[in-house]
């Protein structure tokens, strides 16, 4: 991985993955080990879109390493309601801190970000293009509860829009992963994915429903139907409650199924499952902790690992 940016999933090797998420398993096992490891470090969050996982748990990983935040804070009380560019906006923050967590609503921002600072930079999600670093907790959780390879996925909801998924999918083909896509027709994944995902080796199966496939799972990934994503309101509530799963639908699946969730949910999950032992998403999200210290922890290192 190079030391500087993690824009993409892309950028991610298998050994760049198991890199981190080892060492997000030595964190998790004993944080006190590193509770000053970066004393003095400053992270800067320039969120232009609203974050509750993501920004909580940077900055908790930040400062479990004894470091602190410097915070942009809201869109509307922050130079950008004065019309400036993200380009002057992340270089005077890149004076500020000593690496930087971006999340931005326009696909390609971060992209454009970095080459602009000299810092480390995270893209924390861009639109609808990628979000490496819950790939790397979504990765860590898959691995903790039904290994990377040799695995039967099921990748169910807005597959346009979605971020998490697409970097999901492009890491996944660094393992032996059989990766199944459900969603409505209008929500599939772009071309320009699938088409990426062959280049990789990966074979996309597409499906409209879960029922046939559900019994062969080993995690089920359910994401959100992304109203803010929707440039029509019509085109959104056409699909939206289109796809839920229930305790009851979970009754076909296989006993060790793992039913994950990027959060926020709305209504693809329903709360019965949150006490079966198929549930593992706020696994995931307590993962965002270890796992983000970890990518930190090597990303502001002194350049030896």
């Amino acid at each position: 991985m190079r030391q500087d940016h993690l824009v993409t999933s892309k950028q991610l090797s298998r050994a760049d993955v198991e890199a981190v998420l080892d060492r997000a398993a030595e964190i998790d096992a004993d944080p006190g080990a590193v509770a000053d490891r970066h004393a003095g470090s400053l992270l800067g969050l320039l969120f232009f879109e609203p974050s509750t996982r993501t920004k909580m748990s940077f900055e908790a990983a930040i400062k479990r390493l004894g470091g602190d935040t410097v915070d942009m804070g809201a869109v509307d009380a922050s130079s950008v309601t004065k019309g400036e560019s993200l380009a002057d906006t992340v270089r005077v923050a890149a004076g500020y801190a000593d690496a930087l967590v971006l999340r931005h609503p326009r696909q390609g921002a971060a992209t454009m970000a970095d080459e602009f600072v000299d810092v480390p930079l995270i893209n924390a999600g861009d639109g609808a293009g990628h979000h490496p670093s819950q790939t790397l907790l979504d990765l860590y959780t898959i691995r903790e509860n039904a290994g990377l390879d040799d695995l039967t996925i099921g990748i169910m909801g807005d597959l346009k829009y979605g971020r998490t998924v697409h970097s999901l999918s492009y890491a996944l083909t660094n393992f032996e992963a059989d990766q199944h896509f459900i969603s409505p027709e209008s929500l599939q994944l772009p071309r320009e994915v699938v088409y990426d995902l062959h280049l990789e080796g990966a074979t996309v199966r597409e499906h409209e429903g879960y029922e046939a496939i559900l019994p062969s799972l080993d995690v089920l990934y359910v994401t959100r139907i992304q109203r803010e994503r929707f440039p029509d309101e019509n085109e959104y509530q056409q699909v939206a409650g289109e796809y839920r799963i229930d305790a009851d639908a979970l009754e076909a699946a296989e006993d060790d199924l793992t039913v994950m969730h990027p959060l926020p949910r709305v209504d693809e999950i329903a709360p019965d499952v949150d006490d079966t032992d198929h549930a593992a998403y706020f696994e995931q999200a307590h993962n965002g902790v270890p796992v983000r210290m970890a990518l930190l922890d090597m990303l502001l290192g002194d350049g030896d690992e």
